[in-house]
């Protein structure tokens, strides 16, 4: 499913030689159960950029201000530090602009003892990137779709910002919380007829306008350490580091950002030996001149979860 969130079990059953039956049977168990969740991801524009915040929080006030936050559309991801004292947080926002939250909201909230802000300058990998990695490359390569844009006319009219036609974008919304709705019943959910909205769903995943994220539990995956890693690298190791690291089996996020720590990255890994094992072994030669890591005590909030 990772390879293709709308991938049929029969299709999934001839690549990897199993019956069709178990295949069905065993994802709606994955999916029943909540371990994963297939979710839509619409093409982000290039006019919205993300901030990386950490955020300090006063004894006793993590709850309510986490809560606040959790509220917000524009921050996708809440994480808290094993520590307590810590949020970790995304926010989506225009480049450059003097963010609200970030200069006024937070610094007047009681609650928080400090904010750290970092701009996301270039994306190596995010979470819809990562892959669990027991696929051989000819079964990825199989299960994966083949992207043909089209060079057929655009919608004649389009939702402000988007690129996207009326029907598009209510396909969209009817997939952002299950992206393996079928079209049929997206047809009923829209009032647009079945014969459109297949065609339009198509057109979307071909064009790359639509993709699919599985948001999965990692602990179902014996991935029980969640940690984010922050490094201090060299600008002429910087590119050549971020790709390295988002290529890692246990990376599902790699970041170039502004300040002294200029590369993030999300681990997922199986205990503490692991982690250990990554920063002493997996970073060393790398020119990595410094790093720091917080281990995640709850994920609050990801897409899907």
């Amino acid at each position: 499913m990772q390879c293709d969130g709308r991938l049929s079990a029969e299709r999934a059953a001839e690549v990897l030689g199993e019956n069709p039956r178990t295949v069905h049977r065993r994802w709606q168990a994955l999916i029943g159960d909540g371990t994963v969740k297939v979710i839509a991801q619409p093409v982000r524009p290039d006019s919205v950029g993300a901030l990386l915040l950490r955020i300090k929080v006063l004894k006793g006030k993590l709850d309510a201000l986490t809560a606040a936050l959790a509220a917000r559309p524009d921050i996708p991801f809440i994480d808290l530090s094993a520590s307590g004292d810590e949020i970790s947080a995304v926010s989506f926002t225009e480049p450059g602009s003097r963010d609200h939250l970030v200069f006024r909201q937070l610094p007047a909230t009681p609650a928080v003892a400090s904010v750290s802000v970092a701009t996301v300058l270039h994306v190596f990998s995010e979470a819809s990137d990562w892959r669990h990695d027991v696929l051989t490359a000819a079964e990825r390569a199989a299960l994966t779709p083949v992207r043909t844009p089209s060079a057929s006319v655009p919608p004649a009219v389009s939702e402000p910002g988007t690129g996207l036609g009326p029907v598009d974008a209510d396909i969209l919304a009817a997939l952002s919380d299950d992206a393996r709705t079928p079209a049929a019943a997206i047809a009923v959910r829209t009032g647009h007829p079945a014969s459109t909205v297949r065609r339009r769903l198509a057109r979307l995943m071909a064009d790359g306008r639509l993709s699919t994220q599985v948001a999965v539990d990692p602990r179902r995956l014996g991935l029980f350490i969640d940690a984010n890693v922050m490094m201090q690298v060299p600008p002429d190791h910087l590119d050549a580091v971020g790709r390295t690291l988002a290529r890692h089996p246990a990376v599902h996020g790699a970041f170039a950002t502004s300040g002294a720590a200029n590369l993030h990255a999300a681990v997922w890994v199986p205990d503490l030996a692991a982690l250990y094992r990554l920063i002493t072994e997996d970073l060393t030669g790398l020119g990595i001149a410094g790093v720091e890591t917080v281990i995640v005590g709850q994920a609050v909030k990801r897409p899907g979860r």
